[in-house]
């Protein structure tokens, strides 16, 4: 069928809005009527190079919901009419990772930015309309586009009455937040932990904090609008710079600083791992969330004598170590009961064809979460 979706056709690139035919779903797939896509910042690092992708024309969009239009043979009972939430990292559930509850390390995840199906690098779901130019397809689901087909590993079916304007977020930004937070970070009761970066990761690792009992939680960001928003959702303070907010945690622990502080910006650099790891304690860790270009090769600033003299730790955090399959339906619990907020998280909608302008206003500085309504 035809259908109309947001790609890059090079990198650095802008997003422009094209016409597309996307196949059938096959044994396995299903094809989604888009309801609502998130604008998060890896799209955006698409466009710019930072992360390279197998094939262009690609389209974008990693973190949505809709509703189920067309449903191949699957073994997850996902039928016609289903309202499902995307994880852009698919799980197969039976590799060494899905067995093992890393749901997000599954190996799968190797094929995400080919563009192609994992289990077949010649084939394709969309094409340029009228052509049989290939388009490759953001961790194989593309959320920027109104009608998509992709692999059942990567469909999470939820609860009807949930508004999926919202549960989009879960697939990926809060998630990833949220989870730097509770899982990689184990922030605990009593803790003093900084967010590096407000943003549509680091506020929901605000809200992990939060949610985790942490006493002081200190967010850092240059726009005055993001720390306002996060004071709002859990932070107890709100500063500019790293200085500030390593002083305070230094005053909160009787000199020790902090318990974790989380790298939520939207583009890191090496200098800035350096800072986090200048502002936690002893045994204290620096949870690294942030993306930059993935072929910097450029040395992080710390020294070996704080990691081994006075154990701290560097974390990666992919998705927030979450296990997506069980907690996109966790995490909407908790919005259902009222603890995690999402409809907040919103600053503004977009139509598909604004999506260039909904990455121009997060540059500037305007949006927590820039979201697109189909």
């Amino acid at each position: 069928m035809q259908t109309r979706g947001a790609v890059i056709r090079q990198a650095p690139g802008k997003y422009e809005v094209v016409d597309l035919e996307v196949d059938d779903p096959g044994p396995g797939e299903i094809q989604v009527k888009m309801v609502a896509s998130g604008l998060c910042h890896s799209d955006d690092h698409v466009a710019t190079g930072d992360i390279p992708v197998g094939v262009y024309p690609f389209a974008g969009g990693h973190e949505g919901a809709g509703v189920v239009a067309k449903a191949g043979a699957n073994n997850k009972g996902i039928k016609e009419g289903d309202h499902v939430v995307f994880s852009f990292l698919p799980s197969c559930g039976h590799c060494r990772w899905c067995a093992s509850g890393m749901q997000n390390l599954c190996d799968l995840g190797a094929g995400l930015l080919a563009g192609s199906r994992w289990e077949d690098p010649t084939s394709y779901r969309l094409k340029l309309a009228g052509t049989d130019t290939p388009v490759g397809q953001m961790c194989g689901i593309s959320t920027f586009v109104e009608t998509t087909t992709v692999a059942q590993d990567s469909c999470v079916k939820v609860p009807e009455d949930i508004p999926l304007e919202v549960a989009c977020l879960v697939g990926c930004g809060v998630g990833t937040g949220w989870g730097s937070a509770v899982n990689s970070g184990e922030v605990k009761p009593g803790d003093t932990t900084i967010v590096m970066g407000i943003g549509g990761i680091g506020i929901n690792a605000v809200q992990g904090a939060a949610h985790a009992g942490a006493s002081n939680i200190i967010a850092v960001d240059p726009v005055a609008f993001k720390r306002e928003k996060a004071q709002e959702l859990g932070a107890t303070h709100a500063v500019e710079t790293m200085e500030e907010a390593t002083e305070l945690a230094h005053q909160f622990t009787n000199g020790q600083g902090a318990d974790q502080t989380i790298v939520t910006v939207g583009v890191v650099k090496p200098a800035m791992i350096g800072q986090a790891m200048a502002s936690i304690r002893k045994a204290g860790t620096v949870v690294v969330t942030a993306l930059g270009n993935i072929a910097d090769t450029e040395p992080l600033p710390v020294s070996l004598a704080d990691i081994t003299l006075f154990q701290k730790r560097i974390q990666g955090a992919l998705f927030g170590a979450s296990n997506p399959n069980w907690d996109i339906l966790r995490q909407l619990e908790l919005y259902r009961s009222g603890v995690l907020k999402l409809d907040e998280l919103v600053t503004k909608t977009y139509s598909l064809d604004e999506v260039a302008q909904g990455y121009q206003d997060m540059h500037d500085g305007k949006n927590i979460r820039g979201v697109i309504h189909y």
